[in-house]
């Protein structure tokens, strides 16, 4: 990357995203555009836990690894998790990439249909095409905001859906930083953006949207590469009606860097 300058707005692995940048030459300038906030009802969990003991599931979804760590958390303090996971035992579980399926093998669960490349709700909803669900119960372990698409193809095929929240996303506290990312990219003193969630692409316009920087922020992201993680991330930046020059394939930060460095040279 030869001294070129990175925009980052990555949160969780932030730190990570940037030391590889500087592995390769690059000069991150990180502002995180997320924040999880736990959205965790221990009550709601063990309510749901004795309610499936009733009417099990007929089909298990989880989205994400950190939603899934979170939901055996609250289910280790509640003592349900042997139960819960007898419970999946009786289910059809599916998940929507590596990480949750790693979360879930770590406690002991069965994953029957596994979401191919790149993870997106499309390749959830072919994972389960073949299943039967008018009038089942169908739990989805939600990610930082509802999945109104997965959500709605379940109903439509006549499934009783059941959200587990875990977390949500919002704005970070302090958005100087994003405001910053936006005056050097007025400025021309970036050479690449890298979103890695559609909601980073979200939160920046609605950062620049308080500012009044709508249009400019679209034609400053539009004069340098925007590197995407995948699909969903760069169809919410094509809704902003930015150009996005890279996009990782697979999905995986490794995979985004080196198509972004071609891509700078």
């Amino acid at each position: 990357m030869k001294g070129k300058r990175i925009a980052l707005l990555e949160a969780r692995l932030g730190r990570q995203l940037a030391e590889l940048v500087e592995g390769r030459g690059g000069v991150p300038f990180h502002a995180p555009a997320l924040a999880e906030v736990p959205d965790l009802d221990a009550g709601a969990i063990a309510a749901l836990v004795q309610s499936l003991e009733a009417r099990p599931a007929r089909l298990a979804i989880f989205q994400t690894g950190v939603g899934t760590q979170a939901l055996f958390k609250a289910t280790d303090g509640l003592g349900a998790t042997g139960r819960f996971v007898a419970l999946l035992e009786k289910s059809t579980v599916a998940v929507r990439g590596p990480k949750p399926a790693g979360a879930l093998r770590a406690r002991g669960v069965r994953i029957d249909r596994p979401a191919a490349e790149p993870y997106t709700t499309h390749e959830v909803l072919a994972a389960i095409g073949d299943l039967s669900l008018a009038g089942a119960r169908v739990i989805v372990q939600r990610y930082g905001t509802a999945n109104a698409e997965l959500d709605s193809a379940l109903a439509a095929r006549g499934a009783e859906v059941v959200e587990i929240p875990t977390y949500r996303w919002s704005l970070p506290q302090d958005t100087q930083p994003l405001r910053d990312l936006i005056g050097a990219l007025e400025r021309h003193e970036l050479h690449a953006a890298v979103f890695t969630n559609a909601e980073q692409v979200r939160n920046l316009f609605a950062v620049a949207k308080t500012m009044g920087k709508v249009d400019a922020l679209c034609q400053a992201l539009n004069a340098v590469v925007v590197a995407s993680i995948g699909p969903v991330a760069s169809a919410a930046l094509r809704e902003a009606r930015v150009s996005v020059g890279v996009e990782a394939r697979p999905p995986k930060l490794g995979a985004l860097l080196s198509a972004l460095e071609a891509a700078l040279k």
